[in-house]
């Protein structure tokens, strides 16, 4: 199976509780997301409930904009191992 690159900007914040949720699922950043787009193709709909009026309409407006405004980011990879850098840093702060 080919494959290919996707990249994404989101919040710090995010990032980090995403990685710590998926680590203790037993996934890495792109088991979850692969699984994200495969159930948004077999359902042909978003995985969750989405709605006009939603707290993060207007973060979800203003990505897409950024997104068609050509902004740049990581690559998938590039992504992982920056999370995985940075909750080696938090470990090594708890510690």
């Amino acid at each position: 199976m080919e494959m290919t690159n996707i990249n994404i900007r989101t919040e710090t914040m995010v990032k980090a509780q995403a990685q710590t949720l998926f680590t203790e699922l037993g996934l890495d950043m792109t088991t979850a997301i692969n699984m994200f787009l495969r159930q948004a193709v077999r359902e042909q709909a978003l995985p969750f409930r989405a709605r006009i009026g939603d707290e993060y309409e207007a973060t979800l407006r203003a990505s897409l904009a950024e997104m068609e405004a050509g902004a740049s980011g990581y690559s998938l990879d590039e992504f992982s191992a920056m999370l995985d850098k940075a909750m080696e840093r938090g470990a090594a702060q708890r510690a």
